[in-house]
This record gives structure tokens, C-alpha cells and sequence, in this order.
């Protein structure tokens, strides 16, 4: 039971655990990541006592933290022995566990929501607005490496300007969107250019409404940083798929430009190839390939990453 520790590594966890309200912050850490800011609303507590009690987990070993622009977000270690049945067992024990959770779902929903805003105040002039490593070559690049006629799923298609592209060689394709105004953009250009083989669907990336085993060719273009868990919208393109199908990744190089955050609501700053690459095997993909395709002439110099990968049949 207490091999995973080294007994000093085991002492130190269980003093710092034995505060009734740092073992509340760590059973939401584990659903979640979550700011300073956002602990003090689930939690009703002032922001010194949260930091307080963030670095003395922070320095028992218990949490990570990592910088999201102006905060840091903070996620649970992965337990071990006697800190994992000590967690598991302050859920049933403590009796705001439950509350707590109820509480960080809506402000994680909060977080959506603003991301939704975003894109609900450009719907209908997307396209004309500079949308960062949204270029003509990249999507070129992915273009020729698409299989004939199939059925696609444009994951976060936005206004479905790719969706109407690809339907011209596709036999359906799905184009879904979390932003109600996007989707009725896209329906009323799909009309206007009389395209009836792409259908429009409101959704989440981490829960798209696509049935198990149903498209041939899931596309994320620009989307995946967009994703609060980039990794479970990644699965989610896994189930959809079916076997012998395949996933194209058209997404930003990891930078710097910190201002993306706010100016297009982006959750994550882009990959590296050996993150988007993680991913993609962990999801169970192979022949997973990864390439940047286009580097933007001008400040911030935007680059854009290209990732396929295979599900086996």
C-alpha cells in the first residue's frame, strides 16, 4: 500500500491532507483544472487562503500548476496508495463534495460559455476577419491527402466555409459547431449556394452528436485549441469513426502570442508535434504523421501543424 511513497513523501502528503478544505481543492483538481479565481467561486473562499492552501499541496507533491496567460491553472497529480484511497474516500465523507462539483461544472460552463460568445459575436463575417493559422496552403496541404468520396466530419466547422469545400468531393458531410449563430450561418450559405449534402449540427467537440462508427474522415481546422480537453474531442473522433477511418488535424504550431487567449477566445496556444503526435496514439490512432505546412510572413508568424493518423480496421 505505501510503496509508491517514500515514508517522508507519505507523512508530508497526509499532514497537508489532513485539512478538510484542501482535500475539497484536490477532489475538484482531480475532475478538473481550475484558476485561483475560479476555486473562489465553487469554493466561497478569499484568494489568499486558496493560494495558501495550493502551495502547501503544491509542496507536498500533490498538484501541478501551469500558466494560462495572466493565471495559473492547477490539476491533481495522478494518486498513488494511501493518497488515492484517502481521496476516494473524502467524497463520500465530506459532506460539500457535492456541492462543490455541481459548483465547478457551471463555472467551467462559464469558461464555454465565453469561448461560444466569442464566436457568436463573428458569425457571418468570419471569413473576413484574420483568423490566425487559418491559411489556403495548409488546407491545401490536407486536401491531397483525402481519400474520394466518403463521408466527413467537420469538427468545430464554424461557419462551414471547408464544409461547403468538401462537399464537393464527399458524399455527406457533418459539419458541427458549439456556437447556435455559426450553425445558422453555415445553413444559410450551404442554401444559398444550393449544397445539400452537408448537414449542420450543434454540439461539443468532448460530446459530438454523431453516432459510433458512422464517418470515414474526421477534421478538426483550427479548432482543437479551441477545446477545453483537446484530448477527449481527439477520442471523441476515435468513436466516431469508423474502422479503416482516419483524422486530419489542421491546427496552430505552439507560440507565444499570449493575446490569443483574448482576441479569438483560444483555450490552448497551439501544439508541438510531439504533443498533437501523444495524442493521437493515445487515442489509438497509428501511422500517425505530423508536418507544419505554412509559417505566416508577418508578427506573430502563426505557423500551422498538420497531424493524420489511421484507425486500424
Amino acid at each position: 500500500m505505501y510503496q509508491s511513497f517514500a515514508m517522508p513523501s507519505i507523512l508530508k502528503a497526509l499532514r497537508v491532507l489532513a485539512d478538510s478544505n484542501r482535500l475539497r481543492i484536490l477532489l475538484l483538481l482531480g475532475t478538473e483544472e481550475l484558476s485561483v479565481a475560479e476555486l473562489q467561486q465553487i469554493l466561497l473562499m478569499g484568494q489568499s487562503t486558496i493560494s495558501t492552501h495550493l502551495s502547501q499541496l503544491k509542496n507536498a507533491g500533490l498538484v501541478d500548476a501551469r500558466r494560462a496567460g495572466k493565471s495559473s491553472l492547477y490539476k491533481l497529480k495522478a494518486a498513488k496508495g494511501s493518497v488515492a484511497g484517502l481521496l476516494a474516500e473524502a467524497h463520500q465523507e465530506i459532506p460539500e463534495a457535492v456541492r462543490d462539483q455541481i459548483s465547478m461544472r457551471r463555472v467551467v460552463k462559464k469558461r464555454q460559455d465565453k469561448m461560444r460568445a466569442f464566436f457568436d459575436s463573428v458569425a457571418g463575417r468570419l471569413g473576413k476577419d484574420y483568423v490566425p493559422g487559418k491559411s489556403w496552403k495548409g488546407m491545401a496541404e490536407a486536401l491531397l491527402r483525402l481519400m474520394p468520396p466518403m463521408v466527413i466530419a467537420d469538427l468545430g466547422a464554424g461557419e462551414g466555409a471547408f464544409a461547403l469545400l468538401l462537399a464537393e468531393r464527399a458524399t455527406k458531410v457533418i459539419a458541427v459547431d458549439s456556437s447556435a449563430k455559426m450553425i445558422e450561418v453555415g445553413r444559410k450559405q450551404a442554401r444559398r449556394h444550393g449544397v445539400k449534402n452537408v448537414e449542420y449540427r450543434l454540439g461539443d467537440l468532448e460530446m459530438l452528436p454523431i453516432k459510433d462508427h458512422t464517418v470515414d474522415l474526421a477534421f478538426f481546422s483550427q479548432s482543437l485549441h479551441h477545446a477545453l480537453h483537446p484530448e477527449r474531442a481527439i477520442e471523441e473522433a476515435w468513436r466516431i469513426l469508423s474502422p479503416g477511418g482516419r483524422i486530419v488535424v489542421l491546427d496552430l504550431l505552439k507560440h507565444r502570442f499570449e493575446e490569443a487567449r483574448e482576441i479569438y477566445a483560444d483555450q490552448w496556444l497551439g501544439f508541438s508535434e510531439s504533443e498533437l503526435e501523444a495524442m493521437l496514439e493515445k487515442a489509438g490512432f497509428k501511422q500517425v504523421q505530423t508536418s507544419v505546412v505554412h509559417k505566416e510572413p508577418e508578427s506573430p508568424h502563426f505557423q500551422t501543424l498538420l497531424a493524420v493518423g489511421d484507425k486500424a480496421r
